[in-house]
């Protein structure tokens, strides 16, 4: 008879979040436990398993190869406890229950807001929390379990070999340049991002926008120079339409919502950024997570045919 009891699935999560955090001390922070809890937790479980599971390296531990082998186990473990809370969820409440979103900021209002608009409409009984957050953020309370989905940039999400999340491919986001009205470039036929390259560039001075901009940028065969640096659309948008520069805008953004700006479609070289939603594996087969990812591909679909017949 297989020793079952030895697979205990809250030491097992204390070893994955330790793999994922990389210290004693970040596993204790995350899981609100002392780090001197979190060793004895994985001492007993290394006992029970009859195999070593953490080696010294330096002032710290790794997890050893016997470690990776237990963990690439649990993971089908987690995966399949996740589908049997969501399942049991559908049982006990039916439509009812309770979807709590980690969304980057402009998704919130172009795809989390509408989506729960027509989820009050098609599931009453099922409540959407929404939590602002950006992709490291987002991801982090994914897997803390205090957020069920998030809503990211594929770029900066994990790899889809993560073991402990499905991602699911909601669109890509075409990203427009926002130019001063009275620019010359501003009514220029078939403008390519390459015919901006001696432009002052309006971006963040770090983070995803940052990154995005400078890529598709590089993509197009320069490098932009930054002449200022705000984080926030309005700021942005403001500073074009002063003249001060330009600027990429992602479509999701609201278009033209200062008269004085210009939002072009790029030519063959326009650069997308890709939006998914993830969620723990084996989640996604809960009933109240699948209606918010629903809402969240028609969502995306109104959008795209509203943009095709303008």
């Amino acid at each position: 008879m297989a020793e079952w009891d030895k697979w205990d699935v809250k030491k097992l999560q204390i070893l994955r979040t330790l793999r994922d955090r990389g210290t004693v001390t970040a596993t204790a922070d995350a899981l609100l436990m002392t780090p001197s809890a979190v060793s004895q937790q994985l001492t007993n479980l290394a006992k029970q398993l009859g195999v070593q599971l953490l080696e010294a390296h330096g002032r710290r531990v790794r997890l050893t190869d016997a470690a990776h082998l237990v963990l690439r186990h649990a993971e089908a473990v987690f995966a399949q406890l996740e589908r049997a809370d969501a399942e049991l969820a559908g049982y006990l409440q039916g439509e009812a229950g309770q979807v709590r979103v980690g969304a980057f900021s402009t998704a919130v209002p172009a795809l989390v807001v509408p989506a729960v608009r027509r989820l009050r409409a098609e599931h009453p009984a099922l409540e959407v929390r929404v939590r602002e957050a950006e992709a490291a953020e987002a991801y982090e309370l994914l897997s803390a379990g205090d957020v069920d989905l998030a809503l990211s940039l594929a770029a900066h999400a994990p790899t889809a070999r993560d073991p402990k999340f499905t991602r699911v491919p909601l669109f890509a986001d075409p990203l427009d340049v926002a130019l001063p009205a009275g620019h010359p470039l501003a009514a220029e036929p078939g403008l390519r991002l390459a015919d901006l390259s001696r432009e002052p560039w309006i971006f963040g001075g770090s983070g995803p926008w940052s990154e995005i901009t400078i890529a598709a940028c590089e993509a197009a065969g320069f490098m932009p120079e930054q002449a200022h640096s705000a984080s926030g659309w309005d700021a942005i948008l403001a500073m074009v339409e002063a003249g001060m520069g330009v600027a990429l805008v992602p479509r999701m953004v609201a278009a033209d919502p200062f008269l004085g700006v210009v939002t072009r479609v790029l030519g063959v070289d326009q650069p997308r950024r890709h939006v998914i939603a993830a969620v723990r594996r084996g989640a996604e087969e809960g009933a109240g997570v699948a209606h918010v990812l629903a809402a969240l591909r028609q969502v995306v679909l109104t959008r795209t045919s509203t943009v095709q017949s303008s």
